[in-house]
């Protein structure tokens, strides 16, 4: 179905008029006011002893009003978006403050820190081992294979208080005297920071460590 500006006459279906039905739809999704001057072009041009097939009209419609409502729907969707953004800045601001269980470095101020180390199924010992920032490592502690918290006073091989700073605790599980693996212990880190980045939710601890908020197992009130 070709409609031309230019020339009144219009022609019956053909192979031609699927491909301009086609481009209709592609002007619909961009200008639904263009649309509607090409369709009362159509209607009053069209050739009287071959009129337009009613039911071209009824697809035409059709397709704009799915053009129409697909459009309303991501208005929608966007606004929706935007609320929800809101609400979980909202949300997250109750995080602030609060201390999330999490595998990620630990900031020391004197304060005991609640440790949850998980030891390898298959070691026979494991050790608590507590690093500085440069990786020297400050403090050596055999844990119950069992698994359980514990408490990391935060002292040195001499029982003396470590620096304020922050420290690395890890989960050093052996087999036979030979080390078998040294993973990260989770422990509780005070949230300083929650940030929304297109979506993707970022947590700031105490350490200076910036974490995805999926990381965090837990959430407690600190202190």
């Amino acid at each position: 179905m070709e409609i031309s500006s230019a020339t009144p006459a219009i022609s019956g279906a053909s192979a031609t008029d699927t491909t301009d039905a086609s481009g209709a739809a592609s002007t619909i999704t961009s200008d639904f006011e263009t649309f509607l001057v090409m369709l009362t072009a159509q209607l009053k041009n069209q050739d009287p002893l071959n009129p337009i097939d009613s039911t071209d009209y009824a697809t035409q419609l059709a397709t704009f009003s799915g053009v129409e409502q697909q459009v309303k729907t991501n208005d929608l969707l966007e606004s929706l978006a935007a609320q929800m953004g809101t609400m979980s800045m909202s949300q997250l601001s109750g995080w602030v403050g609060m201390e999330a269980r999490v595998a990620a470095p630990v900031y020391f101020d004197g304060a005991p820190i609640t440790v949850i180390p998980v030891a390898a199924t298959t070691a026979d010992a494991a050790y608590l081992v507590a690093r500085d920032e440069s990786g020297t490592e400050v403090q050596r502690s055999q844990i119950d294979l069992s698994g359980g918290p514990v408490t990391w006073g935060g002292v040195d091989a001499q029982g003396e208080p470590l620096a304020e700073g922050v420290y690395s605790l890890s989960v050093v599980s052996m087999s036979d005297g030979a080390v078998i693996s040294d993973q990260i212990a989770a422990a509780y880190s005070k949230i300083t920071e929650a940030r929304n980045d297109n979506g993707n939710i970022f947590l700031v601890l105490e350490s200076g460590s910036e974490i995805a908020a999926s990381q965090v197992t837990v959430l407690r009130e600190s202190g």
